[in-house]
């Protein structure tokens, strides 16, 4: 059979390890290339750029642009024969619903459904306060769990049928352990705890998202089969998702349409 053509982008940058990581590890049973940022552009959400300045690398290409730019100009014109599109590894989670519209790694998934191209997105949990940001997850090895869940899913999904019914899979996974971690499929949790702080003395407002320390703490109210409350229990998280917006039809709103106007 032959092996699948995959473009791999992220939102951390082509340089950084985590994608380095994840494009070894594709490699070896798909045929990988980058299309990725020059630097890092998290939490871009899928914004667009107008133009991008695209250079050679020896990994692929790489763009000076947004992970949704990649995408684009990806399957448009760098590889428009690619079988799938995988965004990561990012360094840090991207957990819940409320993260999904925020999240490079996510929305380069979320750009590539809409050219009906299966996507996954690969993010690694890093739990907050264990050791500085800085610290966690320089190596490789590091990232172990989610380029072994991204390898696992890029051979077997396609095949399985999974992307007749979901669009697109964010999966998230801990750093390795003791022992492998289980796989879950799961769905995005809801908890939002999201606060803004005003200091009216110094002018500014600082914004926090509390959900972290909560993980760290084991203190979420995320049941089971939410992604939040697997990845805290040390399993990796398989989330199968369509690309926004679903559309429900509500009786009140066909009224008020009806009378518009009358």
């Amino acid at each position: 059979m032959d092996r699948p053509r995959i473009l791999l982008t992220n939102d951390d940058g082509i340089e950084s390890v985590g994608f380095v990581a994840l494009y070894d590890a594709l490699s070896t049973v798909a045929d990988v290339t980058a299309v990725a940022p020059a630097d890092d552009q998290s939490a871009v959400g899928r914004q667009l750029s107008r133009r991008v300045d695209v250079a050679e690398h020896e990994l692929g290409y790489v763009i000076e642009g947004t992970p949704a730019d990649c995408a684009v100009v990806g399957l448009e014109s760098l590889c428009p024969d690619a079988d799938m599109v995988v965004a990561g590894c990012n360094k840090g989670a991207n957990l819940g619903a409320y993260v999904l519209g925020r999240s490079g790694t996510v929305s380069a998934a979320v750009e590539a459904a809409f050219f009906s191209v299966p996507a996954i997105a690969v993010s690694l949990y890093i739990p907050a306060g264990e050791v500085s940001w800085e610290e966690a997850a320089t190596e490789p090895d590091d990232f172990r769990e989610a380029t072994d869940a991204a390898v696992y899913l890029v051979e077997n999904a396609p095949e399985a049928g999974v992307f007749e019914q979901a669009e697109y899979l964010n999966v998230n996974a801990p750093l390795p352990g003791d022992d492998p971690a289980p796989m879950q499929v799961t769905r995005p949790s809801t908890m939002y705890e999201m606060t803004a702080d005003h200091d009216s003395e110094n002018g500014h407002i600082t914004l926090t998202d509390n959900v972290w320390t909560r993980m760290r703490n084991d203190d979420i109210p995320d049941p089971d089969g939410t992604d939040r409350r697997a990845i805290v229990d040390g399993k990796v998280s398989v989330s199968p998702l369509t690309a926004p917006h679903t559309t429900e039809r509500h009786e009140s709103l066909d009224g008020l349409a009806v009378s518009y106007r009358r």
